[in-house]
């Protein structure tokens, strides 16, 4: 299935606005949410979005661009705005189908699913006659998630992890629609390979290439006969078939000289599941903070903290820290855990009624996210040298959990893609570093 994934405004146009936020913000990180959920947990599913970054685009060019590539479905992610009182979910498709067609059944199953999980009330199944219905070729949904402008759609709006629920949702409806199929476990991964440099401004120059035509890539640094490379990877598919596809794409992308490349991993040592949660700290709280910096200038500075007690308990510290710019949104506490908290990993937090435990201090509501971790990595008792300070910790089935992506569905419900979306603030703390450290040795050379 070729899906269209339409994120609503961007660029010069905001779209709809309200208690702090952007309509054109939101509904991109919710379209990137189930890009992620789909290209990573389904087989035959490909994903062309209209916009990865703040860009304007026309819907013309939105829905000349779906017809073109020949979507088997087009679906666009909004939010609602009103006067603030109206609050709830709608969906709309053409409304020149009839109730009986392919779009409706497909709407259906998507209008169900989203009610499943977005605790929000039901507007309805509607129809109108929005360009991006009207002049698409195929089958065409747009859904409006929630009223932006209203106090307690709001609440739930900001909140990253009711966004993934949303994402969730988007998908499972997907799922069901089109008879999707999940991915099984594979001793082997195929990596599409589009290039490799020794130059990081060619790489990112490449991946930017690619990803302007809707092909999402990233950089990985590696070695070989002791030079640095970077290559640009253009995704990871434990099908050789899906893995040709995509290879096709990007050759056609004009990357002509494309390969693939293929990864054994060891299932029974638990290497498919992600990094573990237990070992060494690779980054420096200077580089972790540096990085949350960037983003949110007013962020406190914690890294300190998630290197000492990290390395107390045997816990990556570094990549705890990633999970706590997924749980509070780069400390900017978005959601319903507010910062006098001192939650950074929304441990109890379970909806705007239980906004979860609090601690003292920084310090303590590090130490309480570290021991958290460490009674789903382990079963060995807690080390002495700390109090217990984690509520929680007795509740947890312990050593249930020695992976990142083994946190899915645990720490987060449903939480499909938990462990994956911290690897990746991860990987890019990671990257970030390493270009923070290139520009440093640059100058000293100068």
């Amino acid at each position: 299935m070729k899906l269209y994934l339409d994120s609503g405004h961007g660029g010069s146009d905001p779209g709809a606005q309200g208690n702090g936020m952007l309509e054109k913000d939101i509904v991109l990180d919710i379209a990137q949410r189930i890009r992620t959920i789909l290209t990573t947990g389904y087989e035959n599913a490909e994903v062309r979005m209209s916009r990865t970054t703040d860009t304007t685009k026309s819907l013309n060019q939105r829905t000349t661009e779906a017809n073109a590539w020949g979507a088997d479905y087009y679906l666009s992610i909004h939010c609602n705005a009103f006067n603030g009182s109206a609050r709830g979910y709608e969906d709309y498709i053409y409304s020149g189908l009839s109730d009986s067609s392919a779009t409706a059944r497909y709407r259906h199953i998507v209008h169900e699913e989203m009610m499943e999980v977005n605790q929000l009330p039901d507007r309805g199944k509607k129809k109108a006659n929005f360009h991006v219905l009207r002049e698409t070729i195929m089958s065409a949904l747009l859904t409006e998630n929630g009223f932006i402008d209203n106090e307690l759609d709001a609440r739930l709006i900001s909140d990253p992890s009711w966004r993934q629920r949303i994402a969730q949702a988007h998908v499972n409806g997907l799922e069901r629609a089109f008879d999707l199929q999940r991915k099984q476990s594979n001793d082997t991964l195929y990596k599409v390979i589009a290039g490799s440099f020794q130059s990081r401004e060619n790489a990112e120059q490449r991946s930017a290439d690619l990803q302007s035509q809707g092909l999402e890539s990233f950089i990985v640094l590696f070695s070989a006969s002791g030079v640095q490379w970077y290559r640009v990877q253009a995704g990871a598919f434990s099908s050789r078939e899906n893995a040709e596809r995509q290879l096709e794409q990007v050759r056609n992308a004009g990357v002509e000289d494309a390969f693939i490349i293929t990864e054994d991993t060891d299932p029974e040592n638990g290497e498919t599941d992600g990094y573990p949660v237990a070992g060494k700290i690779y980054l420096s709280p200077e580089l972790m903070d540096q990085y949350v910096k960037e983003i949110n200038p007013d962020a406190s500075t914690l890294g300190s903290y998630y290197l000492e007690i990290g390395e107390h308990y045997g816990i990556r510290g570094d990549i705890a820290f990633a999970q706590a710019m997924h749980e509070t949104d780069f400390l900017r506490f978005t959601g319903i855990v507010q910062p006098e908290q001192n939650n950074f990993a929304g441990i109890g937090a379970t909806g705007p009624d239980n906004p979860g435990a609090s601690f003292d201090t920084e310090q303590q509501g590090v130490l309480a996210h570290i021991q958290h971790l460490y009674a789903y990595a382990s079963s060995e008792p807690l080390p002495n040298g700390y109090p217990l300070v984690d509520p929680r910790f007795d509740l947890v089935d312990r050593g249930s959990a020695p992976t990142w992506v083994a946190l899915n569905g645990k720490w987060a419900v449903p939480g499909d893609q938990y462990g994956q979306s911290i690897l990746d603030i991860y990987e890019r703390m990671v990257s970030n570093a390493i270009s923070n450290l290139e520009e440093m040795v640059e100058d000293i050379g100068d």
